[in-house]
């Protein structure tokens, strides 16, 4: 049985010696229309995603319906809108879930959501969702983390914004609630990150340090960041979906398009894949190619009990002689028997004993 870390979403098993579990964000990119939810649903299966990823909040579940200067965006993506208008303008109807999630299952791929307060939670349930996510903004906030917990589903929390304390809490706070299977995701919530707020050495500290399965939540603007991420130990890689970057909704600017979320699900199993373990012999797909190496050939005509000098071999490819390492091992030797030009040397042809 593995010691690794695991978690199980839906019969899949996450853990970092399993391949990624790559999950689709559909956040806001719906743009108001519940034909294009169901769309990305579709693209993210086609692509190759684990799992799509809902949030489920209404507006007046997650902000004030305020003017004042506390509840205004000011700088960023979203700069001088009301916070109130922006969660109504993205916020995923709650109507709509019960579709998506038959959609989903009948696709075959894993659906769960971001649930933002209790009532979010308690509809989530309603649906069977095989897991939780807890958002970055909502990391700090122990008493939704406990409710989620309750539930006995695995949970994944995002960890941007949050100090090492803070990922503590939030930890304590899952177990407290009655969560087993748990884990934490690397995250940096600029919409888009730039890839060096990333650093991404953060990934196996955080699972030296926390012992959970890790991994990262991803808002630069292209793969490469998640599929290094790999490298280090990232189990999970999130990134935001769009079927159209340029449709104006507001997280389509920095999520994948369908073509490259197919290229992040086949890169992040492809770097998983090539990490593997620690091996020094040689491989499978070597073995053809193994006669090209360089070996000892004759480049003389010799006859029976004739001396070989240095002069007499040389270190050639292809590799059906002796290996080049005995070359002072058989300069002295004689031979056994005449050889031709171009024979490969080998001890049935070299006499056991140096010659005086």
């Amino acid at each position: 049985m593995s010691s690794t870390p695991s978690l199980h979403i839906a019969g899949r098993r996450i853990a970092a010696d399993a391949p990624p579990y790559v999950i689709a964000e559909l956040s806001a990119n719906h743009n108001g229309q519940l034909d294009i939810a169901l769309r990305i649903v579709e693209e993210a299966h086609k692509a190759g995603a684990d799992a799509v990823k809902l949030q489920t909040y209404r507006p007046d579940t997650i902000t004030l319906d305020c003017d004042t200067d506390d509840f205004l965006i000011h700088g960023g993506l979203w700069d001088g809108r009301r916070l109130y208008d922006l969660y109504e303008e993205a916020h995923m109807p709650w109507e709509w879930h019960a579709p998506l999630f038959a959609h989903a299952r009948k696709l075959g791929i894993s659906i769960f959501s971001s649930p933002f307060d209790s009532t979010a939670v308690d509809l989530l349930e309603d649906l069977d969702a095989p897991a939780y996510k807890i958002a970055s903004f909502e990391a700090i906030d122990l008493p939704l983390i406990k409710y989620v917990a309750s539930t006995k589903k695995p949970m994944i929390i995002s960890t941007g914004l949050a100090d090492a304390q803070e990922i503590q809490e939030a930890i304590d706070a899952a177990r407290a609630g009655g969560c087993e299977e748990l884990a934490i995701l690397h995250c940096v919530s600029g919409y888009p990150a730039p890839a060096a707020d990333y650093n991404l050495h953060t990934i196996p500290d955080m699972m030296q340090r926390f012992g959970l399965v890790t991994g990262l939540s991803d808002h630069t603007l292209d793969n490469t960041t998640a599929i290094a991420s790999v490298a280090l130990g990232a189990a999970i890689i999130e990134k935001h979906f769009t079927l159209d970057r340029s449709a104006g909704g507001p997280d389509d600017s920095f999520s994948l398009e369908p073509v490259e979320m197919t290229q992040l699900c086949h890169g992040a199993r492809t770097a998983w894949e090539a990490i593997g373990r620690v091996e020094y012999g040689r491989k499978s797909s070597e073995q053809g190619n193994a006669k090209f190496r360089r070996s000892l050939y004759f480049v003389q005509n010799l006859k029976a009990g004739d001396v070989i000098s240095a002069a007499a071999i040389r270190s050639v490819r292809p590799g059906f002689g002796l290996a080049p390492k005995h070359t002072e091992a058989v300069i002295g030797r004689r031979v056994t028997r005449d050889v031709q030009f171009g024979t490969p040397v080998n001890w049935s042809l070299v006499d056991v004993a140096p010659q005086d």
